[in-house]
């Protein structure tokens, strides 16, 4: 069976100058971990995912504090830190993005595609036509549906 029988051809993308805030909002609301990231011509230009978005995040440091009695006294200015992510959220999907994607293509079995992502330690492969133009998806998921329920 190939990758295409199996894929998901309807994928929900984003471009490079969509923002992070974005990005986190469309993985929350469709329970996806990443999000293809494609250009005007829909050829695939990165990723991005539940794990770019937390590496990004992580460099905004919590303010010190202290608590006492169940109150809360703060060392730094929480209004930095509060300033900070609304920044950090305004960030560009480029910004994040990995660019260096492993991918596949339609005709390529679903034995190939198990192998990658094993290999890659990756959740899902973007399916590309020969031209680099995205037309589906395929998770691990995918995968283990077939290879096990058929």
């Amino acid at each position: 069976m190939k990758i295409e029988d199996i894929m998901t051809k309807e994928v929900i993308t984003v471009n490079k100058n969509d923002t992070v805030e974005k990005c986190a909002n469309l993985l929350s609301k469709h329970g996806l971990s990443g999000l293809p990231v494609i250009d005007e011509d829909d050829s695939l230009i990165g990723i991005i995912t539940e794990g770019d978005l937390i590496k990004h995040n992580s460099k905004v440091q919590v303010p010190a504090f202290l608590e006492i009695l169940g109150g809360i006294i703060y060392l730094d200015d929480p209004n930095k830190y509060l300033d900070n992510v609304k920044k950090s959220m305004g960030h560009y999907v480029q910004t994040v993005m990995t660019e260096d994607v492993t991918t596949i293509n339609p005709d390529d079995d679903i034995e190939s595609a198990a192998s990658i992502l094993v290999r890659n330690k990756v959740k899902r492969l973007p399916v590309v036509d020969e031209m680099g133009k995205l037309v589906g998806i395929v998770s691990r998921k995918d995968i283990m549906d077939q290879l096990f329920n058929n």
